[in-house]
């Protein structure tokens, strides 16, 4: 499985995100062809080498060419909404704004609507933060995984006057993560690098287990005497340690079993909830009776993802049940390449989910497809089944 490591030693903001994973690897042209599905104001994304602290590093620039107006969160959703991006990079883009904008709420009052914030509404910002997640998809990256957070320190100059570092926005989004601070005194991490980093990494920690393949420096705006002030972040596949009895056919990959029990939810939530997760990158959600203390009757309720979506969809989980705590661990699956085919049947075209592997192949007709023929010819759903798999 792809991974990223950023190594945050001397902080991390928007652009120095984005210079990293440019330098990793993520080609500029790639990223312009991502960036124009967005209807923004004309600029230009220019990159030059730099050197800080004697190493070499990426500097990327985004040049606004013609006045730009001051927008809303609303304003911003409607730009990342009514674009060409990928799905799954709006939703990224718009949880990562939402984060941005709650924390400057909760810091200085008034309704999400009404905030009108020049440092995150401006082009350059849009282009960091969708930029960062274009070429995470661009590079491959399945899961991100960040070392603690260096502050820095001192003051820094905002349209509210001066602040003190961390900017209290800064703290509301690094809320339960690993921080620190050498002492340096300028603003290392900004509020727009702590949203893009909350958003995407699934844990703070130690470097991982991963074979690296290639890695990315992205400069930070400031000269620091004391450091280098860079980004590094390192491209690579995950280690997964094979374990006795792995059947030869197959691949292996890293997966999240995500897990709580409840036994005071109308289970009418259940249908709902379960779309949800699904909507939001689940790979398989169950439910499994079970009893608990007291020998009360309750729902054991489990969720299979991948360890990027994990954070997500545990916050929809405490959203949509009444849970007081959710356990999860990762472990490894193993599993079959498959692919969807259309095929010429007696009943029409119907899709097959096809695996075709060392020898072994097997092909399964669609549920949805199944079902439209049963209800089409008045047939049993089991018999279209049986004659479609025969």
């Amino acid at each position: 499985m792809r991974i990223a490591y950023f190594d945050c030693f001397s902080g991390i903001s928007g652009d120095m995100s984005l210079g990293a994973l440019v330098d990793a690897g993520a080609p500029l042209d790639k990223l312009r062809e991502g960036l124009n599905a967005m209807d923004l104001v004309t600029y230009d994304i220019r990159r030059r080498k730099v050197k800080r602290g004697g190493i070499s590093a990426t500097k990327i620039e985004v040049v606004v060419k013609k006045d730009e107006p001051t927008r809303s969160f609303d304003d911003i959703s409607t730009i990342i909404e009514d674009s060409d991006l990928p799905p799954n990079i709006k939703k990224s883009g718009l949880r990562i704004f939402r984060r941005l904008f709650q924390a400057e709420r909760r810091v200085h009052g008034g309704r999400l609507k009404d905030l009108h914030l020049h440092e995150l509404s401006a082009t350059d910002c849009i282009v960091d933060i969708i930029g960062t997640l274009l070429c995470l998809k661009i590079l491959g990256i399945k899961e991100v995984v960040s070392s603690p957070l260096n502050l820095g320190g001192g003051t820094v100059s905002s349209e509210h006057g001066l602040l003190p570092v961390p900017a209290p926005a800064t703290v509301q989004l690094l809320k339960g993560k690993p921080v620190f601070s050498t002492g340096i005194q300028k603003e290392l991490t900004t509020p727009t690098g702590a949203a893009i980093i909350t958003e995407t990494a699934t844990s703070f920690g130690h470097f991982p287990e991963m074979t690296i393949d290639s890695t990315g420096t992205g400069a930070g705006g400031h000269i620091l005497k004391e450091q280098p002030n860079i980004l590094r972040v390192f491209i690579g596949n995950k280690t997964i340690k094979p374990h006795k009895g792995h059947h030869k056919r197959g691949s292996s990959e890293l997966v999240t079993v995500i897990e709580t029990n409840i036994d005071d939810m109308n289970p009418q939530v259940y249908e709902y909830l379960m779309e949800r997760l699904f909507k939001e990158g689940a790979l398989d959600v169950f439910l499994n009776t079970v009893i608990m203390k007291k020998s009360r009757p309750g729902i054991l309720l489990q969720v299979i993802a991948y360890p990027a979506t994990r954070e997500r969809l545990v916050n929809i989980m405490f959203e949509e049940t009444p849970t007081l705590g959710i356990r999860f661990h990762e472990t490894e699956r193993i599993y079959l390449e498959r692919e969807i085919k259309e095929m010429d049947t007696e009943f029409g075209p119907v899709r097959f989910k096809v695996v075709d592997t060392d020898g072994y192949r097997k092909a399964v007709p669609e549920y949805e497809d199944c079902r439209r023929i049963a209800e089409k010819t008045g047939l049993s759903l089991i018999d279209v089944m049986k004659m479609l798999k025969s």
